[in-house]
């Protein structure tokens, strides 16, 4: 699970904006978002840079 959707509602970016940075489809970003598939490990580092979050903070924990 991730927290994309988060961090861009909390910056006031949009999926499509996010797609075009990374170089994805919106349907891509917008499966992200959703949770309905997982960035590889490369992209979410990408997603983190360009959002200027910590890689961590893009993550939801599983663990209490």
């Amino acid at each position: 699970m991730n927290r994309i959707k988060e961090v861009l509602e909390e910056q006031g970016r949009s999926q499509k904006w996010l797609a075009m940075q990374i170089g994805k489809s919106y349907n891509m970003v917008n499966a992200y978002v959703q949770n309905r598939q997982q960035p590889r490990l490369e992209v979410l580092n990408d997603i983190a840079k360009i959002l200027d979050v910590d890689v961590k903070d893009l993550i939801v924990s599983t663990k209490p």
